[in-house]
């Protein structure tokens, strides 16, 4: 039973960082209703149609390809932090370099393919 105390820890002080500031903002936290609060916001101005309409597919793609290459992107910070240790550890660097050279050409040639498809286009 002793072995699970650290996690008992762990877990009271998770439960406290993510309850205790709630709690805290809704006991000293002014009360003041006023009708602008709880009226409807939509990017500054009042909501002029139901929101059940038909969203336009442009803004799934733009987030898709974002979220896509972003995540390529981030594909490179292992590859940075360890391409010294590939190095001294006696692999060869010219293959190190050369499987990102490959990655970042494949990147960039996807990058072209959408670009020229018009995908990055907002009109």
């Amino acid at each position: 039973m002793e072995s699970y105390f650290p996690v008992l820890v762990f877990l009271v002080v998770a439960l406290a960082i993510g309850v205790l500031p709630m709690v805290f903002g809704w006991i000293l936290g002014p009360r003041r209703p006023d009708p602008e609060k709880y009226s409807p916001y939509e990017c500054g101005f009042e909501p002029f149609e139901d929101a059940r309409i038909k969203f336009d597919v442009r803004y799934y793609l733009i987030a898709i390809l974002f979220i896509l290459f972003d995540l390529e992107i981030a594909l490179l910070f292992p590859w940075g932090v360890t391409f010294n240790e590939m190095i001294t550890a006696g692999a060869n660097a010219w293959y190190a370099f050369t499987t990102v050279l490959i990655f970042l050409a494949v990147l960039v040639l996807g990058y072209a393919v959408e670009w020229k498809n018009g995908a990055l286009d907002w009109e």
